[in-house]
């Protein structure tokens, strides 16, 4: 990647947008980091100016498309361009589709899947003036498996790997705009400590838990070698051939290893985790899941 491209990347407070930040700032990316929090997203940006990049922090709700405008007329008239759009700020929730109220479905499929859309939107406007770019979206293994108590999150996948293929249909007549799809398995990010959770129990991620500077690697090379799709995380993805040969087979199986790995034993009340409200204290790369997993308890809420 040549060292003047502008990259904005949305959800870039913590996990996989903070790792993908520090990477493209350590190549002299110049960067456009967008994320609710203001303060949060002014210490990556000094974590990426100290790496050597030009940074503007963009406080941004995905969720509203004025503000993702708004994200895109600034990288614009800030840096002159964009080069590549990271649409990866996601939100994620526990609990079966009726325990799950109505109003943090609506907010997951909103930030999810809308926010997607409208970053696309936004950046395909910058792109068609430019007539090139790169937009990598990064979905997950739950764009093409199911499990139970997700219902939100998958729903939300699912639409935005639908969404992709038709992008990459529709811009088959500007073979120097890409549209890349990046598709990680449980990553060991706060996610998981941001969650809503309906269930009524403590919870923690399927293992095996990935590094998420793996995924971050991987949408820095597509952005430069483009590809429809990379999945990351080998022994998960290797669910998505075992749904498509055997479905009967396989709803019931992870309905019931899901239940069995995620739900931990104690209680907990219900909370709607950082959907509404951005979560300061979790906001690192990691969210420690690797060390001691199974032993770990996911903050009461």
């Amino acid at each position: 990647m040549h060292a003047a491209e502008t990259v904005v990347i949305t959800g870039a407070s913590s996990g996989i947008g903070r790792a993908t930040a520090r990477l493209f700032a350590q190549d002299g990316a110049r960067l456009v980091l967008a994320g609710r929090d203001a303060d949060t997203l002014e210490a990556v940006a000094a974590e990426c100016r100290d790496r050597g990049a030009a940074v503007l922090a963009v406080p941004t709700d995905v969720g509203s498309e004025d503000d993702v405008d708004r994200l895109a007329d600034a990288a614009v008239q800030h840096f002159g361009s964009i080069d590549v759009w990271v649409g990866n700020a996601s939100l994620y929730s526990f609990g079966t589709f009726e325990q799950t109220p109505s109003e943090v479905f609506d907010r997951i499929i909103e930030v999810n899947l809308l926010g997607q859309v409208y970053g696309a939107r936004a950046a395909l406007r910058v792109f068609r003036r430019q007539g090139r770019g790169v937009l990598v979206s990064v979905a997950s293994v739950y764009s093409r498996i199911t499990s139970p108590l997700v219902s939100p999150y998958v729903t939300s996948k699912f639409g935005l790997l639908g969404f992709l293929e038709v992008l990459r249909m529709e811009t088959r007549n500007a073979p120097d705009i890409h549209v890349c799809a990046v598709l990680p398995a449980t990553i060991d990010t706060p996610i998981h400590q941001h969650a809503a959770n309906y269930t009524g129990r403590p919870v923690r991620p399927l293992p095996p838990v990935v590094d998420p500077v793996r995924v971050a690697r991987a949408i820095v090379r597509v952005s430069r070698r483009p590809r429809r799709l990379v999945q990351v995380g080998r022994v998960q993805s290797m669910f998505v051939y075992a749904r498509a040969l055997a479905p009967a087979a396989y709803e019931p199986a992870v309905a019931v290893a899901y239940r069995a790995l995620a739900l931990k034993k104690g209680s907990l009340p219900p909370a709607p985790g950082n959907l509404f409200e951005a979560d300061r204290k979790a906001t690192g790369v990691t969210g420690g899941w690797r060390i001691l997993p199974w032993l770990r308890r996911t903050p009461g809420r």
